[in-house]
Formats: C-alpha cells, structure tokens, sequence
C-alpha cells in the first residue's frame, strides 16, 4: 500500500461523494477498500481538517488506556473505537493493544528522543588511583596490540587468497 498524500486523500474523499465505486477508487490509488472505506467514515465523522496534521499526534497513557479498556473491556469493535478516537490508521489501537498484553496489561510509553549521557564511567576516571589508573592503561594496550596482531594476521590470509585467485588466472 502507498502511502497518500494530502491531496490524494482528499481527492479521493470527494471522489467517493461525487459517486465512484470503491472497487474503482481502489484501482486508481492502489489501496484497499477497507482502507476507503475507513478513510471516508472518518472524514465523515470529524469533517475534512482531520487530515491536517502536520506532525504526528502523541497520545496520552490516559487516552491508549481508554481506548484499549473500551475494546478489552466494554466489547466495543476496534474499527468504532479508532474512528471515534480519530486515529488516521486502523492499525494504530491493534499495536497498542499488542504492546499493552506483551508488557503484562501494563501501558509503557515509548521514550523518545536521544538516551542521556553516562556519568558514571567518566567519574570513575577521574577517582580511579595512580596505580589503578596504569592498569587499566596496560589492559588497554594488550587489547589494542591484541587487536593489531588479529588485523595483520587477517591482511595476510586475504593477500594468500588473492594471490592463490591470480594464479589460477
């Protein structure tokens, strides 16, 4: 399925009302007909300026939860809570139903953004005594020549290699 463009979504709206099967509508933009058949049930219901987000909406625990308790709980369809709630994708409340009974019916918010910096190993640095200060530099420097060896030993046996493939040619 492509995805549409702002345009294409309302072009397809209207030509929906203008009369157009959805089979047809289906052929034209390459989408399902369930996809359609959402899309116009939803611009039907919250009117045209539902399509016009600019960034992606964040939800609230608070609102996953009331939307998930619905489905789970009150036995309301998933396709009825997801067009009362907005949501531009049918498939949005299927992962956080997902999400919420892998993590044991419990709604984890996703971080976002960039992990913090670690602290603790450049404090540890800076406490660290003169003696442990030089072992740790020696270990350092047998893990780097280690790693030298491996590196020279690896060159030769690709240079064997490509001298064993030139002779054969």
């Amino acid at each position: 399925m492509s995805k549409l463009t702002y345009e294409d979504k309302t072009n397809l709206y209207n030509d929906k009302k203008r009369g157009m099967s959805i089979g047809s509508l289906s052929n034209k933009y390459k989408i399902r007909k369930s996809v359609i058949n959402y899309l116009t049930a939803l611009i039907d219901k919250h009117g045209i300026d539902i399509l016009r987000t600019s960034k992606n909406k964040i939800h609230t625990k608070y609102e996953k939860q009331e939307a998930i308790d619905r489905v789970l709980i009150n036995g309301e369809a998933k396709w009825a809570v997801t067009l009362d709630i907005g949501l531009l994708g049918k498939g949005m409340l299927d992962n956080w139903i997902k999400k919420y009974r892998e993590n044991g019916y419990n709604i984890v918010e996703r971080k976002r953004g960039r992990p913090a910096m670690k602290k603790k190993r450049k404090e540890a640095k800076r406490n660290e005594t003169q003696e442990e200060k030089i072992k740790r530099l020696e270990e350092q420097v047998q893990y780097l020549s280690a790693e030298l060896e491996y590196s020279k030993k690896l060159r030769a046996v690709v240079q064997t290699r490509k001298n064993q493939q030139q002779k054969k040619k």
